[in-house]
């Protein structure tokens, strides 16, 4: 038995399916348990109440995968029970800038604990893997969607900011091999996608998807900044990642590793496969 954290996220969903797909037994965490039809997962699948401690939930589980915002500062506590319970392998999913300093990491003021969840795989004692991730393909469709929705003009900071943005799908695809075999264990595998792209140069591609000349229009950082945060974005968080830009406007903080074909046995998606693939999400 596989137990998921996260499992209704953009990520876990990913990863029941195709833990499914290839025959294991998967009990899905969620913060509000219901009917796994209801919940939009698959039938087959076990549903357990999110919770610290998880106890009945680690009956029978021989793998943990350990989401760094599901499971928050407690990571180092459940694995240790988890340990206490039989299960033998973790897979933690984690960030390419986990080892950074903690105010400098964006997605930790949204409450991705990945620094504690990489921490508590490593010094398990169990089978390990840590995930770490470049930014996701979908982070754009957050970012960008409600202005490509209403025009053909981007308002953004920092056109020349340079990443290799990771299709979750492959993600999900390197979280299921590294469950099922022991071909990651020890690692903390770099995942990211196969090219390096400047925010202009991701938009054009979006565009391109959309049959639309979509074109990015920089605006001043301090501008952008007061925009995210009366959207309803916390300001350590748009601080952070603006220091981010930043920072990485010449050079990539994370170029392309090429991991993800080494695992997969293929290319990566590229962002113009994933834009292609979410058209329509981003027509509204």
């Amino acid at each position: 038995m596989i137990l998921v954290t996260g499992a209704t996220g953009t990520v876990g969903r990913r990863l029941v399916d195709l833990l499914l797909t290839r025959g294991a037994a998967v009990r899905a965490v969620t913060r509000n348990p219901g009917p796994a039809r209801a919940l939009g997962l698959p039938g087959g699948v076990e549903v357990a109440q999110a919770n610290p401690a998880l106890d009945s939930a680690l009956d029978g589980v021989t793998a943990l995968f350990l989401h760094p915002r599901a499971v928050g500062a407690a990571s180092a506590a459940l694995v240790a029970r988890a340990r206490e319970r039989g299960v033998r392998k973790i897979v933690a999913l984690t960030a390419l800038n986990v080892d950074d300093p903690l105010d400098e990491q964006p997605s930790r003021f949204r409450g991705d604990f990945n620094k504690e969840a990489e921490d508590a795989a490593v010094g398990s004692g169990l089978e390990w893997t840590s995930l770490r991730a470049s930014s996701f393909a979908g982070n754009t469709l957050q970012a960008w969607g409600q202005q490509i929705r209403g025009g053909d003009i981007v308002r953004y900071p920092y056109a020349r900011f340079q990443e290799s943005l990771l299709d979750e799908r492959d993600l999900a695809e390197a979280g299921a091999c590294a469950l099922l075999t022991d071909q990651l264990v020890g690692r903390r595998v770099e995942l990211t996608g196969p090219e390096t792209l400047t925010h202009e140069q991701t938009v054009g591609i979006i565009g391109h998807a959309l049959g639309r000349p979509l074109r990015l229009q920089e605006v001043p950082p301090e501008t952008a900044a007061q925009g995210m945060i009366r959207y309803g974005l916390p300001a350590p968080f748009v601080a952070a990642l603006m220091a981010r830009y930043a920072r990485h406007l010449d050079r990539p903080q994370h170029p392309a590793t090429g991991e993800v074909a080494k695992i997969l046995g293929r290319p990566a998606r590229t962002f113009a496969d994933w834009a292609a693939d979410h058209a329509a999400a981003f027509r509204g």
